[in-house]
C-alpha cells in the first residue's frame, strides 16, 4: 500500500505577486556594465583623472571624507535646508491648492497669479533672492520651497476639481454633510494625484538645493562640491553628486511606500 502526498497547487496570481516582491536582478546589468566601462577607461588612460576619477578612486575618497567627518556635517547642512524648505513649499501648496480646488472664488483669485509664477524659471531668481534675503540660508529654503510649492500646487488642485462627479452626488444623496463629503469622497479623490505631485515636488527639491548651495555656500554638499572644484578634486565631486542622487532615490522610494499603503484601496 503506497501512501501519496498531493502538493496544492499554486495558483498563478499567487506566483506573480511572489515574483513582483522579489527584486529584478536583471535592472543591475547596466548599471554595473557602465561602472565597469568606467573602470577600464580610467585604467587604461581614456579617462584622466583631471576629468573624471575612477569608481575605485571616487570609493576610497567617500570613504575618507566620511572617516573626517566632513560628509557628514554637510550631509546634515543639506537635509536640514531642504527639509526646511520642503515644509515651506509643500505647506503652502497644500493651502493654495486645497482653497481653490474647493472654492470657485478662490480658483479665481488664486490659480491665475499661481499658473503665472510657475512659467517663471524659478532657479533665476537667485540674484533676486540675494538682494531681497541676503546671501545667508533664506535664499537656498526660499529657493526650494519654491521648487516644491509649484508641482505640488497643481497636483493637488487638479485632483480636488476632477473628483468623481457621480461620487459626490452619491454622498449627496446619501445626506452627507459638505465637511463630511470634503474629508470622506473629496480630499481621498485627491490623494492619488497629490502623492504624485508629492514625488515630482522632492525631485525638484533636490534639483533646487544643488542650484541654491553652489551660491555663496559655506557648508553643505554643495559648499563640498565647490571647495573640491578648486582642487580639481573629481572624485569628491563625485562624491556628493552620489549622495544627493541617493538621497533623491530614497525619498522617491519613501513616497512610493506612503503611495502603496494609502492606495491600498486602489489594488484589485
Amino acid at each position: 500500500m503506497s501512501i501519496t502526498t498531493q502538493v496544492p497547487a499554486v495558483a498563478p496570481a499567487e506566483v506573480r505577486e511572489r515574483r513582483a516582491r522579489l527584486p529584478d536582478l536583471r535592472r543591475w546589468i547596466s548599471p554595473v556594465a557602465l561602472i565597469l566601462l568606467w573602470q577600464a577607461a580610467s585604467a587604461t588612460g581614456l579617462l584622466t583623472e583631471d576629468k573624471l576619477s575612477s569608481p575605485l578612486t571616487v570609493l576610497r575618497a567617500g570613504v575618507d571624507t566620511a572617516r573626517s567627518g566632513e560628509l557628514g556635517e554637510a550631509f546634515v547642512v543639506s537635509i536640514g535646508r531642504v527639509g526646511l524648505g520642503f515644509l515651506v513649499g509643500a505647506g503652502v501648496a497644500l493651502l493654495l491648492g486645497i482653497v481653490a480646488g474647493l472654492s470657485s472664488w478662490g480658483n479665481v483669485l488664486i490659480d491665475p497669479p499661481v499658473q503665472m509664477l510657475r512659467t517663471l524659471p524659478f532657479l533665476g531668481l537667485i540674484p533676486l533672492l540675494i538682494l531681497w534675503f541676503g546671501i545667508g540660508e533664506a535664499p537656498k529654503i526660499v529657493l526650494v520651497a519654491l521648487g516644491v510649492a509649484f508641482p505640488l500646487y497643481l497636483n493637488v488642485h487638479s485632483g480636488i476639481r476632477n473628483a468623481d462627479d457621480q461620487l459626490v452626488e452619491a454622498s449627496r444623496a446619501l445626506g452627507f454633510t459638505r465637511f463630511e463629503r470634503l474629508w470622506h469622497v473629496i480630499l481621498p479623490a485627491a490623494v492619488p494625484q497629490a502623492l504624485v505631485g508629492l514625488r515630482q515636488s522632492l525631485g525638484i527639491a533636490w534639483l533646487a538645493l544643488i542650484v541654491g548651495e553652489t551660491v555663496n555656500a559655506d557648508a553643505g554638499l554643495g559648499y563640498l562640491i565647490n571647495n573640491a572644484r578648486e582642487f580639481l578634486r573629481t572624485d569628491v565631486i563625485v562624491v556628493g553628486l552620489i549622495v544627493y542622487a541617493v538621497l533623491g532615490l530614497v525619498t522617491d522610494a519613501v513616497v512610493r511606500l506612503v503611495e502603496r499603503r494609502a492606495l491600498r484601496w486602489r489594488q484589485s
